[in-house]
């Protein structure tokens, strides 16, 4: 690798969850799929479980290995000192199948119960092991499509109404606390099994029909209950998780929107395709709605309790072409760990983009020429990018409408 070269061809990695589409992350990548296998999330990062590739002239490297060879340099001094390592990880996804319900932990709690699971001496790959890492993983996800979610607890007076007009909740009208929802979900969340069953089989007996029917709106939790139990339902056991359906806030999200879920939020994915950027860290902790390691009690520890109201977040403009259109926007949260920007360049016009530190570019649709130096790459749509501190990038449209994605550290 020659010293002065500071921008680099980057190949992710693909994550084949079950939950994942079949169809939109190959197209992206242009890649083939006869196989029909779920290509769910596609990794531009350095964490240890998929490091991305850079490719150098000695041949291809592990980002995380790359960035060890000289940190300092890598990263730039202010992001080495405060995270030593590359601080965010970048993704795309293609949720078809909904998502686990889950919640992430702050930084402290990650670092102490990561050390605990260690001393015990469980294994990182154990399917049973609850943090993968001593990280926390604030995350920021941006709508390429239409896309529905759960995202935290409802306001109390609106689950009052749910809970009161839906007879097969009426059940858990005396739980009900105006201050938060720690009772009413400590209790659906610790009842047995049996109970689970009993107090939802009516409902899913209900509202099941209507579901396949067509009958059901999206915007009705009763949607999003019954697809839930068609896909995670087992004999004898009945997801728990449907019951967050109807205490979270299901959100939709339009394109070019965003929403910022920090720690203790619960969340889940429903539907739908997205930019996710997040702290270097797969740290999650699930309560329903999959068919992975589900620990309750854990779980709990970290959940917020109160009402949150949810803030789509939209980009605010940091550069615009010599004719006055915006070239690239800002998406603004509290994480120190990474910041996502979008870049928009019509055909032939270009842009100057100074970099500070260990960035990752990606392109979502045209072509672009990007130089460095006296280092030139065409980046087509579904390819990416690794410019270095220092790099003084020009970026050209050399097709239709360029739309790219830069993910940096947000400090």
């Amino acid at each position: 690798m020659q010293n002065n070269t500071k921008i680099f061809r980057l190949e992710g990695k693909v994550q084949h969850y079950a939950w994942g589409g079949n169809e939109y992350i190959p197209s992206v990548l242009a890649q083939n799929n006869p196989d029909k296998k779920p290509f769910a999330e596609y990794w531009m990062g350095a964490h240890v479980n998929a490091p991305a590739l850079v490719v150098t002239a000695e041949g291809k490297v592990p980002l995380d290995e790359f960035i060890a060879q000289d940190p300092a340099t890598k990263l730039g001094k202010k992001v080495n000192d405060q995270f030593g390592r590359l601080p965010y990880l970048l993704k795309v996804l293609d949720v078809k199948d909904m998502l686990s319900i889950q919640v992430h932990p702050t930084k402290a709690a990650a670092v102490a119960e990561f050390a605990a699971e260690n001393e015990k001496g469980i294994a990182l790959n154990d399917p049973k092991r609850n943090y993968k890492d001593d990280n926390h993983k604030p995350e920021l996800m941006l709508a390429l499509s239409d896309f529905w979610l759960l995202h935290g607890f409802r306001r109390t007076e609106e689950t009052a109404v749910i809970i009161g007009k839906i007879p097969e909740l009426n059940f858990l009208i005396p739980f009900h606390d105006q201050q938060d929802h720690a009772r009413i979900y400590k209790h659906v969340m610790s009842m047995p099994q049996e109970e689970v069953n009993q107090r939802l089989q009516p409902l899913l007996d209900r509202i099941i029909p209507l579901y396949k029917a067509g009958k059901l709106e999206k915007t009705d939790p009763d949607f999003w209950a019954a697809r839930a139990a068609i896909t995670f339902n087992e004999p004898g056991r009945i997801d728990r998780g449907i019951f967050s359906i109807y205490l979270f806030n299901l959100v939709r999200i339009e394109p070019d929107y965003a929403i910022f879920q920090d720690a203790g939020v619960p969340h889940a994915y429903l539907e739908g395709q997205n930019m996710e950027i997040m702290a270097n860290s797969d740290n999650v902790l699930r309560g329903g709605l999959t068919n992975k390691h589900v620990d309750v009690d854990e779980l709990m520890k970290h959940v917020k309790f109160t009402p949150v109201e949810p803030e789509l977040i939209m980009g605010s403009v940091e550069m615009e072409t010599p004719e006055g259109q915006y070239a690239e926007t800002r998406f603004k949260t509290p994480a120190p760990d990474f910041e996502l920007r979008q870049i928009w360049l019509p055909e032939g016009e270009q842009l100057a983009l100074p970099v500070d530190t260990t960035d990752i570019f990606f392109a979502l649709a045209g072509k672009a020429e990007v130089k460095s130096g006296d280092t030139t790459i065409e980046l087509n749509r579904g390819e990416a990018l690794l410019a270095l501190p220092g790099a003084d990038l020009h970026v050209k449209a050399i097709g239709d409408e360029v739309v790219i994605f830069r993910a940096t550290a947000g400090v």
